[in-house]
């Protein structure tokens, strides 16, 4: 009885098996364009002070081309070249009818993903992204309104309060991460239309993180959605 139950269930799964050797896969050669929004915010961790500062996230955008080479059934690879906007918006805890406080911190990354691609379906297409990135830092920049400013220069900022934030750049130009995504991906007679959530996962840091540092946690932490247009090269 157990023999003959283990046969009806490796029987289906040979059959696929076979089914799959039989049908022949060609290779494809894909490039795209993509763009979407960015939901950015920073991991921060001190060393010495109680608290760091806490952030939301801050709509940006990012966008870029791609290289995607299916290799065979079901699975493929893709290399992305992408401009994209990050960084943070701090979230401060002001009493009503008290100065509200304003900061923000931009970072304008090239990054570059290469990702294992993994995708079920035909036409339509529900399709799994994983892999590195590595970024390079072009260009940053900061906003804070004059209230905040006001408070700092007036020399009552508690020693407890993360001020390390405050009029300065970047000390990293590299950063790296994990990404995943998933989606949806709809093959048409004009080309492939791809769209696709992404979370990213910072694992390195835009400040100094020594012993003797502020922070010892300040790791870029993105969501992130894309719609990217494929044509088949060959």
């Amino acid at each position: 009885m157990i023999k003959r139950y283990i046969l009806f269930l490796i029987f289906p799964i040979i059959t696929l098996l076979s089914y799959g050797q039989k049908k022949e896969f060609k290779p494809e050669w894909n490039v795209g364009v993509g763009f979407g929004p960015t939901f950015s915010s920073v991991d921060f961790q001190v060393t010495r002070l109680s608290r760091g500062p806490s952030t939301k996230n801050m709509l940006q955008y990012h966008g870029g081309v791609a290289v995607r080479y299916l290799s065979e059934n079901h699975l493929g690879f893709i290399a992305e070249l992408n401009y994209s906007q990050q960084g943070w918006e701090q979230s401060f805890d002001t009493p009503p009818n008290t100065p509200q406080y304003e900061h923000s911190h931009q970072l304008n990354y090239l990054e570059l993903p290469f990702l294992a691609h993994i995708y079920f379906g035909n036409k339509v297409r529900f399709i799994l992204n994983l892999g590195p990135k590595i970024s390079f830092l072009i260009s940053d920049s900061e906003k804070m309104n004059r209230a905040l400013s006001d408070y700092l220069s007036s020399g009552d900022v508690p020693e407890t309060m993360a001020t390390h934030q405050y009029y300065r750049m970047a000390d990293k130009k590299i950063d790296y991460g994990l990404v995943a995504g998933m989606g949806l991906e709809f093959r048409t007679g004009i080309g492939s239309f791809a769209l696709e959530g992404r979370y990213a996962f910072g694992l390195g840091d835009i400040y100094n993180n020594t012993k003797s540092d502020v922070f010892s946690r300040s790791a870029n932490r993105v969501i992130s959605a894309k719609l990217t247009y494929y044509v088949k090269l060959f």
